[in-house]
């Protein structure tokens, strides 16, 4: 297979959400509509390296993937019949397309409350994300068969609740909200550090997780949807020099600052400055509050540490997490030294949902470093390496292992004469 190139890919990534969103709509079938959809995205890879991109692409998949939808109802059972006659009655034309954006609806579909929330962040990252089932199943820690079995009951699920495709109503949307921000925080997430592969970013999915958030935003202005798009805004700013000119990573502390997207960074401190106060604090806005402490500090070692310590700590009163632990550590060490972060990092020892984490040894390896015990610091650099399946996190992790590995005693291995 001819591999359709990243302009393609990233096409069809955007496209497909808003080509499912069109199906659903016109024919209330979830399941067979995301089955048709991404049929018509292979078709799409496999034809438009050769034969170009059509002029209008969106209406080529929506046709394609409508034709699709057809032979299926017509091979269906007795039981389909009607929607098949239905279908047959509105044939798809080329051109007449809506000119609308049905992604945000498509999300909150996804976020519907039969479902459980596993489920509803496995199917939108599928559905709305792009990510393919292998990628989710990797997110998840879980094996893909069993990933593409949650994906397919939760389809069948949203077509067995009759649900209509339509923006909810208000009472219906704010409880689905913090679900759809999760994912939409986890979808980025997902962008911003890729969980596998030769690339530490997909600026694909951190560009689609923050289209969607703009859009959530101007739907529900509430603090929380704006401090998840300030939070993206400010972390998606240092992208650029996240990683060196042959792809390696850089940390946070080695960055050229002047990389630093200054755009995205004014607009996420006025939307996290203007949400303070203003709104019941919650979780994305302190997050956004210490990104901007780091986006703020003209150089590493001017960053206000005890600030952000601060900050960590009214974020575990308010969402405790073994993650939001795991960040305070790094900000104790920062703030107090190396000793009081490893006593803070101690707490999460033994927690089962911290066990396949790689950033925890990461996190413990650099601190073990900075109180000088290097074999110990050698050692975690080289389990986290062995739990990342990112390759410039495996290289970066391994470097600094090298850098600390024990020097060979050359009278151990001197031959006797």
């Amino acid at each position: 297979m001819t591999h359709p190139g990243p302009a393609i890919e990233g096409l069809l990534r955007e496209l497909a959400p808003q080509v499912l969103g069109i199906l659903v709509r016109r024919y209330g079938q979830f399941d067979a509509a995301e089955d048709a959809v991404q049929e018509a995205l292979l078709a799409a890879a496999l034809q438009w390296p050769g034969a170009g991109v059509p002029d209008s692409p969106r209406s080529w998949l929506v046709t394609v993937a409508g034709r699709r939808l057809v032979d299926e109802f017509r091979s269906e059972s007795a039981r389909r019949a009607r929607e098949a006659n239905a279908a047959l009655l509105e044939p798809i034309e080329p051109g007449g397309v809506p000119d609308t954006d049905d992604t945000l609806t498509l999300l909150f579909l996804c976020c519907h409350p039969a479902l459980s929330a596993p489920s509803q962040l496995a199917l939108t990252l599928r559905a709305v994300g792009g990510l393919s089932t292998a990628e989710i199943a990797r997110a998840f820690l879980v094996p893909e068969a069993t990933m593409a079995q949650r994906i397919s009951r939760a389809k069948q699920k949203i077509r067995k609740s009759g649900s209509g495709f339509a923006p909810p109503a208000a009472d219906d949307r704010s409880a689905r909200l913090q679900v759809v921000r999760q994912v939409l925080y986890l979808l980025f997430n997902e962008g911003y550090t890729a969980s596998s592969g030769p690339g530490l970013h997909r600026a694909d999915l951190t560009a689609e997780a923050i289209r969607l958030t703009r859009l959530l935003h101007r739907l529900s202005p509430d603090g929380e949807t704006a401090g998840l798009l300030a939070l993206m805004l400010l972390t998606d700013a240092r992208r650029a020099a996240r990683t060196d000119a042959q792809g390696a990573l850089v940390p946070l502390d080695a960055q050229d600052r002047t990389r630093w997207n200054r755009e995205l960074i004014a607009e996420g401190v006025a939307l996290v400055s203007a949400t303070l106060g203003r709104w019941p604090l919650g979780p994305y806005q302190l997050q956004a509050a210490i990104a901007a402490v780091h986006d703020e500090a003209p150089a590493a070692e001017r960053t206000d540490w005890p600030q952000i310590l601060a900050l960590y700590e009214v974020l575990e009163r308010v969402a405790p997490g073994p993650v939001v632990t795991l960040n305070k550590a790094v900000a104790v060490a920062r703030a107090r030294g190396p000793l009081a972060g490893l006593t803070v990092l101690a707490e999460l020892d033994g927690d089962e949902r911290m066990k396949d984490n790689h950033r925890l040894e990461a996190v413990r390896a650099h601190l073990l470093e900075l109180v000088g015990d290097a074999a110990a610091a050698h050692a975690a650099y080289r389990r986290a390496a062995t739990m990342t399946a990112s390759l410039p996190e495996q290289r970066y992790l391994m470097l600094r292992a090298a850098e600390l590995a024990p020097t060979p005693d050359p009278t151990r291995s001197a031959r006797p004469a």
